[in-house]
């Protein structure tokens, strides 16, 4: 019998708290063996395969949707600078993704950010770092959530616009309306069975590879049968604008964010942990997969949107329509066909929402079950017959709503909480990474994915160099003339968001939330050892 794993568990049950010391992958053949090793009972069904996890993933990236929403920021730079500044920071995010990966595959949880964080920082910090990152990832995911519906409500005004010849006003409370359907349609999609939700994933990666595929067959064709020619490679790789008062090379900087927007959220694999069938090799898959498909496939939706569109940038910049890329697909195609391709759009970005909103509830199910939430032992109740978190999604759709509000504010407001999603993430994501080089490296048991000795270091710290770069470069203003309206306000919510979570903490929560908890009763531990006293046995 492995007394290490009756010692761990035991310990874990008693003092209702991780003393993770040491997880090792190799006593736990099974996914819920792994899972009893890491402190968690099963709770949730295991159906989803290793392209289901890539698909959540790949399906909120949403690619030629995320691109549209952000096609702005890309050309702020001129054509070129949207091209290469996509590609240099695609390569950046992968290592990103290969760093989680690692860390997925050792200890595979769907709290995994502030599980690793706990079980990689020091002892005198471990607590309040990891109730950080947890709030912070929770907070970011929604944001992210919000971003992309309201995204969603942005692309369906646009066709409705479209639709009627620009007799129709695009408001601030039509958007929310368009938006809360949105949060409300997903939410019950939600809701359904793990089984159902695993199949979304496959019907949502279909749908948006379909759309991929039309808009790169319908727009160039369009184009030459409309103007008669492409633009020319000078253009399309060389022609490099500023439309910002920042000089070109900081301007192409702020261009990547339109990668860093699109290529996010690939955390949600680490959050289907405990729902996927091969968790130590399918996440890990999962998050390179998807960062590397949507690399590729989003440098070739640009360099095809870039050889399409009018060479009158500024134009394309200013449309009425509030949406560039509609006004591209309107040049090439016509109104019609426009309509038709914005609602596409709007329908993958549906699916986009749908995917994130899965992912949010389970990490919100996850920082519940270890009482790191307000109403926690309410929310992180499982419903037994459909094994689905559904009070956790209702808490996050509520939360959801209350963001979104910000949107009314106008557009300032509502780039500051986009922000959000991408600086609270950067810090969930680069923490564990940055904690398991330094003081938790000791600690770190590779599981099956692994670098190895020489090359894992050397990513992890360029992971951590760019995480910091991203945080920095986000909190920027799109102008250098600052004032009220195009002050980025992201540096005052963000760190904002972080020191109320400490003083939150260290005023109230303190007394509740002591780190990943295990959730095992005595029954189970007594079962969990006997099993890897069989394994060691044999």
């Amino acid at each position: 019998m492995s007394h290490k794993l009756t010692s761990v568990l035991s310990n874990r049950t008693m003092a209702g708290m991780s003393p993770v010391r040491s997880i090792d992958a190799k006593h736990a053949q099974g996914e819920e063996d792994l899972l009893a090793e890491i402190g968690y009972k099963q709770e949730l069904n295991r159906t989803f395969s290793t392209f289901q996890v890539f698909g959540i993933a790949y399906s909120i990236m949403g690619l030629l949707p995320s691109i549209a929403s952000v096609t702005g920021t890309g050309l702020s730079s001129g054509p070129s600078g949207f091209v290469w500044s996509w590609i240099v920071a695609s390569i950046f995010i992968f290592l990103v993704g290969v760093s989680m990966g690692e860390l997925a595959s050792a200890i595979p949880t769907s709290g995994g950010l502030y599980f690793w964080t706990y079980h990689y920082a020091p002892a005198k910090i471990k607590v309040p770092l990891s109730y950080m990152i947890g709030l912070s990832n929770s907070m970011a995911l929604c944001c992210g959530m919000v971003s992309i519906a309201y995204g969603n409500a942005e692309e369906i005004l646009a066709a409705v616009y479209l639709s009627k010849n620009g007799d129709f006003e695009i408001t601030s409370a039509r958007t929310y309306g368009v938006f809360a359907a949105c949060i409300f349609s997903q939410a019950i999609c939600t809701c359904i069975s793990s089984k159902r939700i695993a199949w979304l994933q496959t019907t949502s990666t279909v749908c948006n590879t379909g759309l991929i595929v039309l808009f790169l067959i319908a727009v160039p064709i369009g184009t030459k049968i409309n103007r008669k020619e492409f633009n020319g490679g000078e253009f399309i790789f060389s022609k490099v604008e500023n439309f910002s008062d920042w000089p070109i090379g900081w301007q192409f900087c702020l261009s990547m964010m339109t990668a860093v927007w699109t290529i996010g959220a690939f955390d949600s694999c680490v959050h289907m942990s405990e729902e996927a069938r091969n968790a130590r090799y399918g996440v890990p898959l999962g998050i390179m997969g998807s960062i590397g498909a949507c690399g590729i496939l989003g440098w070739c939706l640009i360099i095809c949107t870039v050889a399409c569109m009018s060479t009158d940038v500024q134009s394309v910049l200013e449309s009425d329509t509030g949406f560039p890329m509609a006004q591209i697909i309107y040049d090439s195609l016509g109104r019609r066909w426009a309509i038709a391709m914005m609602s596409l759009m709007a329908v993958c970005q549906w699916l986009m929402g749908s995917s994130i909103m899965t992912a949010l509830s389970r990490q919100i199910w996850a920082f519940a079950r270890d009482d790191g939430l307000p109403f926690a032992n309410i929310v992180k109740v499982v419903d037994k017959r459909l094994k689905v978190p559904i009070r956790a999604v209702i808490f996050s759709s509520i939360v959801a709503y209350m963001i979104g509000c910000l949107c009314l504010a106008g557009s300032t407001a509502s780039n500051a909480l986009f922000s959000l999603g991408v600086a609270g993430n950067y810090l969930a994501w680069c923490m564990p990474v940055f904690l398991k080089l330094t003081s938790g490296r000791k600690l770190f048991t590779p599981g099956p994915f692994y670098t190895g000795d020489l090359f894992s270091p050397l990513i992890g710290w360029t992971t951590c160099a760019w995480g910091a770069f991203i945080i920095i470069l986000c909190m920027f203003p799109s102008d250098k003339e600052v004032s009220k309206t195009t002050m980025n306000y992201t540096v005052v919510i963000t760190c904002g968001t972080w020191l109320l979570s400490l003083f939150y903490y260290y005023v109230y929560k303190y007394k509740f939330y002591f780190g990943p908890k295990s959730n095992l009763s005595p029954e189970d531990v007594i079962e969990a050892a006997l099993v890897v006293g069989k394994q060691d046995s044999m």
